[in-house]
């Protein structure tokens, strides 16, 4: 209830105005957010990979207005990609991509065009794109843009929800040979009749799925900080005989760091997703929506003044 709350209000004006403008918000997109700036990124990467971690890059932003946005988002991937081949990152960081940061509201082809280029760019540099996923308007828009995209750059990866009741069968369709799928809870406010409600559904969706991707010749990426998820996870790669390399955990930048590092020193893929931008808010509303510790966090700091 508290997860539909939040979301729920979070459009609203005089909201986003009070969390904006609130001095602990600072403290808490510091936690979630890797900086502002695509070198402030590239040296949380840096960081990262060195501690034994994979990334996914997250330029902030979704919803653009108009072309130009689009574009605007565009020019900030091919930046952030140069930049993380000169600095020799790309063979543990990729970048995620939000269709309707590039334009997908305003017409499908044109999110085609400009994720198509930062694929392109992503391949000059010598690593891949993973499409994140959004509300389920978009869902069928971005599965069909990724089936196109994997025509030509076969490593595209795509991010499906477990708690949408169409996710299982999403999996059946996506676990293929080459395919890259990661597999999250959601964060997204839903209809009942498209959605799982309870987290005990959510958390048995997931299971499904994710025996699904991992019967397919397909690499699945595990996207969840739920300790029990993990260790279903672990046991079910293991029945299905799934080597290191294979299949990979990821987790949110600043959740769980202790547990993103123990998982890489058993010998697993950890990938940590790295947000990074301006436009932090839809993303922050989100992280507190997903975990009422966080929300926590967040009330401790506004009544401490800090």
């Amino acid at each position: 209830m508290l997860r539909l709350l939040i979301l729920s209000v979070a459009g609203h004006p005089a909201v986003r105005r009070l969390v904006g403008t609130a001095p602990v918000s600072r403290y808490v997109v510091q936690r979630f957010v890797a900086g502002v700036s695509t070198a402030q990124a590239v040296a949380a990467t840096a960081a990262l990979v060195s501690a034994g971690l994979a990334v996914t890059l997250d330029h902030l932003g979704e919803s653009v207005a108009d072309a130009a946005g689009a574009q605007s988002t565009v020019q900030s991937y091919l930046e952030l990609l140069a930049c993380l081949a000169a600095e020799g990152l790309t063979s543990r960081a990729e970048v995620s991509v939000k269709l309707s940061a590039v334009g997908q509201r305003l017409d499908e082809a044109l999110a085609l065009r400009n994720a198509a280029r930062i694929c392109a760019a992503a391949e000059q540099a010598g690593t891949t794109v993973t499409l994140d996923a959004e509300d389920h308007t978009v869902t069928d828009s971005t599965l069909r843009v990724h089936a196109e995209l994997r025509r030509n750059w076969p490593t595209t990866g795509a991010v499906l929800q477990a708690y949408l009741h169409r996710t299982l069968d999403d999996c059946r369709a996506l676990a293929v040979e080459g395919a890259r799928v990661r597999l999250c809870k959601g964060a997204y406010a839903e209809p009942s009749e498209l959605a799982y409600r309870t987290s005990a559904e959510v958390a048995g969706s997931f299971v499904r799925c994710a025996n699904v991707l991992l019967a397919g010749p397909g690499y699945p990426m595990f996207a969840t900080h739920d300790p029990r998820l993990i260790d279903i996870v672990g046991e079910r790669t293991r029945w299905y005989g799934r080597l290191p390399n294979s299949f990979e955990y990821q987790m949110l930048y600043g959740v769980r760091p202790a547990e993103q590092r123990r998982l890489a020193a058993a010998g697993n893929t950890v990938r940590v997703y790295l947000p990074y931008g301006s436009d932090w808010y839809s993303y922050l509303i989100r992280r507190l929506a997903e975990r009422p510790g966080n929300v926590a966090f967040f009330l401790r700091a506004a009544v401490s003044g800090g």
